[in-house]
């Protein structure tokens, strides 16, 4: 279970986030739980508009992401905190993660009452109209007398605090998992969520550049002061210097493009003009929304979406598409979409590589012995859409293809591939058949349903 844990005070010496950090070390084994910062969060004021600020955003983000949130309040007059109030003005103003999510309340203070008018006022602000929070009822864990609670490691003394806050914490993570299941999957459409603008912020997007300036990735790196060419950058496996990073890079036998999480496109291997790239690339694009970089001259931005939404919720980590770039000699490429997470599992963005996988294929052949004959019961239609069950099918008619990659078309030139057998082949001793994801780039809105994105990887499987 994924919990995060806001403390409602920013002081450098806080007996409140010695608790959240102890709560996050000790419990661990009821739930993973992240600690996060007001620390940046703007004062609320509808005169300054800060949603989109990267603070805020980067809570939204957190909060969404999460089954549950735990706040712990220190009291201010009676109170709960002025920065834990602002911010809960910012996440119910223009946004509402809180909204329906699970929230338990704790708290400390100085003196026996242990933050107890602090979380009513607290509770009644989160059950708020616009908030919308759904806080555990029945349930308070008062920390009084804080300034005597902690030994010198930031550990609870008292054994029977400590097991009466494993209690709460244990009966917060059950009714967790059952309002979860009482809610339900996820509602079908929830993908249409997705900022395709790259309208928000993330912790590491860069400000104070215009996303679509052709000079992106030269004014960003000057505002962030980036190292280049032999300055050396510290990895978790070695030292490289950013030479030696894009010759390592640019040497992979793929495509390789990063989108972040905020759904900018960020990075690509420049290893080739955008001629011979199967998913076309090019430098003064880097740093554009995915509403830039893909425009949607065929409809295809709910398959975008569709794609990112997958891998960002988790329930898939990697999407693939087999794309068919030259069909008059029969030459297929591999689009992979993975997602990128970070050390605590936090959706990244995505690595979108994409492959001749024909040369593998090949080799494969020749090591093993084997060769490609044709497969009587094959079915695979390399002309047209993906297949999607009758059954499956949604009343209106979108394209086949969920065109995720954060170029422009794939199609590319003759040339762009070694020359590919069929499809409709497979070696003598077969493999485990997979679904059929030979999607075409070149469909048109008409042609075919648009199909439902699900966890196996497959472009064209109903999520029933």
């Amino acid at each position: 279970m994924k919990l995060v844990g806001i403390v409602g005070s920013i002081a450098e010496e806080s007996y409140n986030r010695k608790l959240m950090m102890f709560i996050a070390n000790r419990f661990n084994n009821l739930a993973d739980i992240e600690i996060l910062s007001l620390k940046d969060v703007p004062m609320f004021s509808e005169d300054n508009d800060q949603t989109n600020s990267m603070a805020v955003q980067y809570l939204k983000h957190r909060i969404e992401g999460a089954d549950g949130v735990i706040m712990v309040t220190p009291e201010h007059n009676h109170t709960t905190t002025a920065v834990l109030k602002s911010t809960i003005e910012w996440l119910s103003y223009k946004i509402h993660p809180l909204k329906d999510k699970p929230v338990l309340i704790l708290g400390a203070s100085y003196f026996t009452q242990g933050s107890s008018r602090a979380q009513l006022d607290l509770r009644e602000i989160l059950e708020a109209p616009g908030v919308n929070a759904l806080v555990m009822p029945g349930n308070e864990f008062l920390l009084g007398n804080v300034r005597d609670a902690f030994d010198e490691d930031d550990n609870l003394k008292d054994g029977r605090t400590v097991k009466f806050l494993g209690d709460i914490l244990g009966q917060f993570t059950k009714w967790v998992s059952v309002l979860k299941a009482l809610k339900g999957p996820e509602a079908p459409d929830a993908w249409k969520n997705e900022d395709l603008t790259a309208s928000g912020k993330t912790d590491t997007t860069i400000e104070g550049v215009d996303m679509d300036d052709p000079k992106w990735v030269e004014k960003a790196s000057e505002i962030k002061h980036a190292a280049s060419g032999k300055d050396y950058v510290k990895l978790d496996s070695g030292v490289l210097t950013v030479d030696q990073i894009n010759w390592l890079l640019k040497s992979i036998p793929a495509e390789l493009t990063y989108v972040d999480d905020n759904n900018q496109f960020i990075y690509y291997n420049h290893k080739n003009p955008d001629t011979k790239m199967f998913a076309k690339r090019r430098p003064d694009q880097t740093g554009n929304p995915l509403s830039m970089v893909h425009p949607d001259v065929r409809n295809v931005f709910d398959h975008v979406k569709q794609v990112v939404h997958t891998l960002r919720t988790g329930k898939t980590d990697m999407f693939q598409l087999a794309e068919p770039v030259d069909r008059k000699n029969i030459k297929w490429v591999v689009n992979n979409y993975q997602a990128i997470r970070d050390e605590d599992g936090n959706y990244r963005g995505i690595n979108e590589i994409v492959l001749d996988f024909w040369p593998i294929v090949q080799k494969y052949l020749e090591m093993t012995g084997q060769k490609l004959v044709d497969d009587p019961n094959n079915k695979v239609d390399t002309g047209a859409s993906a297949s999607v069950k009758e059954d499956d099918q949604p009343a209106k008619a979108a394209p086949a293809q969920p065109a995720a990659d954060t170029g422009a078309s794939a199609s590319v030139s003759d040339d762009a591939s070694a020359s590919q057998p069929a499809p409709t082949q497979t070696p003598t001793q077969p493999a485990t058949p997979t679904a059929d994801t030979g999607a075409s780039a070149s469909v048109e809105a008409d042609d075919a349903p648009m199909p439902e994105v699900d966890t196996t990887a497959s472009v064209s499987v109903s999520d029933k």
